[in-house]
């Protein structure tokens, strides 16, 4: 298996954060410096999966390969999506020592609702990366009411810096709260669509991601999946 692929399903990172660390130079096999077409070699253990090769990412030994656990958070305001211990309102803080997991994504510190926390790289990747368009749907309020013309160009895509938004779908909730299902993943991109159309999000929430919503967890909550749920967003996943 490759050393990306391989990274990734022990949930230290995606593949392609796996990918970038390797061309970083951030990763030891074997006692030097790792290249993208090192190769490791999986052995059954006890408590997984462990590799014949030594394998040290940022001064950390990957160890075994961990069962897939899979979460969901519903973030609060103020809370910092990166894992950095510096921080004091990491999310870093909040999560379990063991299972070891990762946010899927992030969402700003000004924003809240629905993480996904997993240790499954794969289902990470598949879920960040561009190519599969998977859908993420969130409650948005802005500053003042709008009309229908802003609904349209919200759908229709908006232009800002260098970049133009794909086609989304978008629907009233109230005055100045929409729903917007995106299928695109770009830096604060409803923010930065409202603020191109002359409006400025006062409060953004994620409600869903692909078959997965918030149900009844309460804010500043975590919990694993019920099998239901994990089976729903598999599937979801398998057939967008």
């Amino acid at each position: 298996m490759r050393l990306a692929k391989y990274l990734a399903i022990t949930g230290c990172c995606s593949r392609r954060a796996a990918t970038r660390l390797i061309r970083d130079g951030r990763v030891m096999f074997n006692d030097r410096l790792a290249n993208h077409v090192d190769s490791v070699t999986l052995i059954d253990t006890p408590d997984g999966q462990d590799c014949l090769e030594k394998i040290v990412v940022n001064g950390e030994l990957i160890q075994t390969v961990e069962a897939k656990e899979y979460w969901i958070f519903n973030k609060a305001v103020g809370t910092d999506s990166r894992l950095l211990a510096e921080l004091p309102n990491s999310l870093l803080h909040l999560l379990p020592k063991s299972p070891r997991l990762y946010p899927v994504g992030r969402l700003d510190k000004d924003s809240h609702g629905l993480l996904i926390l997993t240790n499954d790289g794969e289902l990470t990747h598949q879920l960040m990366h561009p190519n599969f368009g998977h859908s993420k749907t969130y409650h948005v309020q802005v500053d003042r009411p709008f009309d229908e013309l802003f609904l349209a160009n919200m759908a229709a895509g908006v232009s800002y810096k260098d970049v133009t938004t794909l086609p989304c779908v978008i629907s009233r909730l109230g005055t100045d709260k929409y729903e917007i299902t995106l299928t695109q993943g770009l830096n604060r991109q409803i923010r930065r669509m409202s603020q191109a159309l002359g409006y400025k999000v006062i409060d953004l929430k994620r409600v869903s991601i692909q078959a997965l919503t918030l149900a009844h967890l309460a804010e500043g909550e975590m919990r694993p999946l019920s099998p239901v749920e994990l089976a729903k967003l598999q599937l979801s996943l398998a057939t967008s």
